[in-house]
């Protein structure tokens, strides 16, 4: 039996996040009070973006942010099959078309000339938006793709739910943050635990622009507002602080106190965080560099955030009990999303987008997490090798 028992991802909480909490606990307020206006500030600062709005989760980041463009009924939409559900989910909810474009075969993002075929295919406004997502941490070049959007009246929401921390550098040799609002009209984030930064749940919208944001701001609470007022119920004299209207039909997306605090808490040492993911995918290369394994693209104009680290090996499933069986409980990331059942019934099979495909066939996520110690990595990497030695 194993030593070890190591995940793919997990949270590290601190005594400092603890205290975070319990100061949270202790306070008047659970829910709708300060904590939260205090972690959208820091994160909208942490990734260069004019504004923040938290949420309950990442799934309700995707969702509102559509909202928020105005997506409805009958739009279409762009994304990739490497993903989890809830990136093409969020446009169903609105009920929305889904239309898939292939991945890159080495960076495992959605393809831009992908995106260009599948645009070049249709009437120009047929798409109302794209829904680029930073698989793994690697960061969509949104630069490139904004040239395209505009040119075709598209919203960009990037998915960086994998990716806070991630950037890569633009035509002006500027380094552009994910979610930094330059070039996604908005970017949703994630606080799931095994993310970059662990909130129990929780989600982000950033965005620059100041109208998505007001919305955003309503969507979130119902659709309720006090601000901007259209309708005098009673003399402007006997209204008091008490009235509100409700201009939309929102939702209750709210986060609480508590999460944002643990959230606000994490923020702290994300940088940490992202220079010890660095390090371990660092040493998963340098290891693996002489077996039949294949890597995501290591771009120097590219930094990835590594939430995941994902490699393809031909004898997959094998790898991946052997694993298991050793302790390390390596993952699957993902599905493709047009491969799903509930995707098959607007026709989408197997074959329709070779690259992702292919990818799933040979794909595994190994142990990638700040936490992970070097015993625990080597005792990985040791592994791997022999189950190399053993299979070649």
């Amino acid at each position: 039996m194993s030593a070890f028992k190591i995940p793919y991802g997990r949270q590290h909480i601190t005594s400092e996040d603890i205290e975070a909490v319990v100061q949270t606990l202790q306070s008047d307020f659970l829910t709708q009070g300060p904590r939260i206006a205090e972690f959208e500030q820091n994160f909208a600062q942490y990734v260069g973006a004019d504004y923040a709005v938290a949420v309950s989760n990442g799934t309700a980041a995707l969702h509102l942010s559509l909202l928020a463009m105005g997506i409805q009924k009958g739009d279409n939409i762009i994304t990739t099959p490497i993903t989890f559900a809830a990136t093409a989910n969020a446009a169903r909810y609105l009920g929305a078309n889904v239309f898939f474009a292939d991945i890159d075969p080495d960076t495992y993002v959605i393809s831009i000339d992908a995106i260009q075929q599948l645009i070049a295919k249709h009437p120009k406004g047929f798409f109302k938006a794209i829904l680029p997502v930073d698989f793994a941490g690697y960061p969509v070049n949104t630069e490139e793709l904004r040239n395209i959007a505009d040119a075709n009246n598209i919203f960009i929401l990037e998915d960086a739910c994998h990716a806070p921390g991630a950037y890569f550098i633009d035509s002006n040799n500027d380094k552009q943050k994910a979610g930094n609002g330059k070039y996604a009209h908005t970017t949703a984030f994630s606080f799931h635990p095994v993310k970059h930064i662990a909130a129990g749940e929780g989600g982000m919208i950033t965005t620059n622009d100041e109208e998505i944001y007001q919305k955003l701001l309503a969507l979130r609470t119902h659709g309720i507002s006090k601000n901007n007022m259209k309708y005098a119920v009673l003399d402007q004299e006997k209204q008091g602080a008490w009235y509100y209207e409700m201009h939309d039909l929102g939702y209750n997306y709210r986060i609480t106190d508590i999460q944002a605090a643990l959230g606000n808490s994490q923020l702290k040492k994300a940088e940490i965080g992202l220079q010890r993911r660095q390090e371990i995918a660092r040493n998963y290369r340098a290891a693996f560099n002489d077996l039949p394994i294949k890597m995501q693209l290591d771009n120097e104009k590219h930094f990835n955030a590594h939430h995941l680290f994902v490699i393809e090996v031909g004898q997959r499933k094998a790898l991946y009990e052997y694993l298991h069986q050793n302790g390390i409980y390596a993952q699957i990331h993902y599905i493709p999303v047009h491969l799903l059942d509930y995707y098959r019934q607007f026709g989408w099979k197997k074959g329709d987008f070779p690259n992702a495909e292919t990818y799933y066939e040979k794909t595994i996520s190994l142990p990638m997490f700040p936490s992970l110690t070097d015993a625990e990595q080597n005792f990985v990497i040791e592994k791997v090798k022999s189950f190399f030695k053993k299979n070649i």
